[in-house]
């Protein structure tokens, strides 16, 4: 328990308002609250980027735009060191796509691209389809697949369980001859709304097409199938990747005052799929972050310790932004006393997660303590738990290398409802939360940075 009393002493101690009297952590945390609430600035920025720019793939102007408009906003706010730091990205663009039932009744399927995703020939391909619920089943038709459509329709059963249909199925059927590969969406629920993402190809195996059909269309070709029917479709995909395209990492900062060589990095990013606004994700991350940095300047508020924000690019089909940034900091590594990413949507937080990939479990225990003691203290106007986990996609090229990473983990409730769809659009964004998440990433930064606490 020794960070813990560590910890508490210093927030105990320490001054934490500039210019004026010791104030404590607690008191801080209420008036960054109030600041959210009363300008809701996240709110606003987020109907900006999602309403004139709207959704920003990698390689897209769409993205490049974005790049330009937060560096723009963090000037405004006053932050210091705002600039761009270049990164390539892959440049994958999707095209006319459409998929049409022939057989056994003429039927529109409503479907999307995976990212990476190869196209079909000039003219599409049409081919009978076949239907199944696990690489098991596909392994025992084998080589009955060739020269068909495999249609995975997987129930979804949690995101990380069933992702790997959309990851590995394209090659998995590509492995026994088959022409195209399908897999249900990724989601609980539709209405009729497909979910696109990233998949992956195995080099040692031909590079099918692949495609994402609703929960609707899935389970339709599924009870055509269960009746002896024969299912016939064709498919039509003008996706291509191109040359990589320049783009950039956005990068702001707050100086400490004490220690401005140790850095708290809070991080969101700011590409998207090319459907929908990209508000959830991770347009609420994007501006979540920026909206901490906001208020916590506006307050006058100087950490000891340096507060970096990160704003992404390319989470969505490469993370080339996290590892360039990586790969370019790497001798500041050292110093980074946290990575916090969030890209979980902008329902209200409800835990920290602490992420210590090289610790052994009693120094994971020990540190998770150290934070638990702010749960009661700083912390507590936002009722949230800190626990051990995963902390985000684009800061774990650094903690895999040995960063403390945290992901903050919003409620999300309804995030994989409307994630990678045309769903995800700004008026499923409430203001209040996004005030009340800002308010408490920014204190949460601001404890850490106030601190002396080195995470193992």
């Amino acid at each position: 328990m020794k960070l813990t009393r560590c910890l508490l002493a210093l927030i105990s101690a320490a001054s934490l308002c500039a210019g004026g009297p010791p104030e404590s952590l607690a008191g801080t945390a209420e008036r960054l609250k109030a600041e959210a609430f009363r300008t809701h600035g996240a709110y606003s920025d987020l109907a900006w980027l999602c309403d004139r720019i709207g959704h920003r793939l990698s390689g897209s102007p769409q993205l490049d735009q974005a790049i330009v408009w937060a560096q723009d906003r963090l000037k405004a706010a006053g932050l210091a060191n705002v600039h761009a730091e270049p990164v390539l990205v892959p440049h994958w663009v999707r095209g006319r796509e459409s998929a049409e039932l022939l057989l056994p009744t003429p039927h529109r399927l409503n479907l999307l691209g995976l990212g990476g995703s190869v196209g079909t020939p000039a003219g599409g391909l049409t081919a009978d389809v076949v239907v199944v619920g696990s690489f098991d089943e596909l392994d025992k038709l084998g080589g009955a697949v060739k020269g068909k459509i495999v249609l995975f329709d997987v129930p979804y059963a949690g995101y990380g369980r069933t992702v790997v249909y959309r990851h590995a199925g394209a090659s998995k059927a590509a492995k026994y001859g088959a022409v195209a590969a399908l897999v249900r969406s990724v989601s609980p629920v539709s209405l009729d709304t497909p979910h696109t993402g990233m998949m992956d190809y195995d080099p040692a195996l031909p590079k099918i097409p692949t495609a994402a059909l609703t929960i609707e269309g899935s389970t339709l070709l599924r009870r055509m199938q269960e009746r002896g029917e024969r299912i016939q479709l064709k498919l039509e995909m003008g996706a291509e990747t191109l040359p990589d395209a320049p783009s950039a990492n956005v990068v702001a900062e707050l100086r400490g005052t004490e220690k401005p060589q140790e850095i708290v990095l809070i991080s969101g990013h700011l590409d998207s799929w090319d459907v929908g606004q990209g508000a959830q994700d991770d347009g609420a991350g994007t501006v979540i972050a920026m909206e901490a940095m906001r208020l916590l300047h506006t307050l006058g508020l100087q950490p000891r310790r340096t507060i970096r924000i990160v704003l992404w690019t390319n989470e969505e089909n490469g993370l080339r932004g996290g590892l360039a940034y990586r790969d370019a900091h790497r001798a500041e590594l050292k110093d980074l006393v946290a990575a916090l990413e969030t890209d979980s949507g902008s329902e209200r937080v409800k835990s920290f997660h602490l992420d210590l990939r090289k610790a052994p479990p009693e120094a994971k225990a020990s540190a998770l303590a150290s934070l638990k003691g702010l749960e009661g203290g700083p912390m507590e106007p936002f009722a949230v738990t800190f626990q051990l986990g995963g902390s985000g996609a684009d800061v774990s090229p650094m903690v895999r290398e040995g960063v403390p990473g945290i992901g903050m983990e919003h409620a999300a409730t309804h995030y994989f409802d409307i994630h990678h769809t045309q769903a995800d659009t700004f008026d499923k964004v409430d203001r209040d939360d996004l005030a009340f998440n800002a308010a408490a990433l920014a204190t949460f930064a601001y404890a850490l940075a106030q601190s002396d606490l080195r995470f193992p």
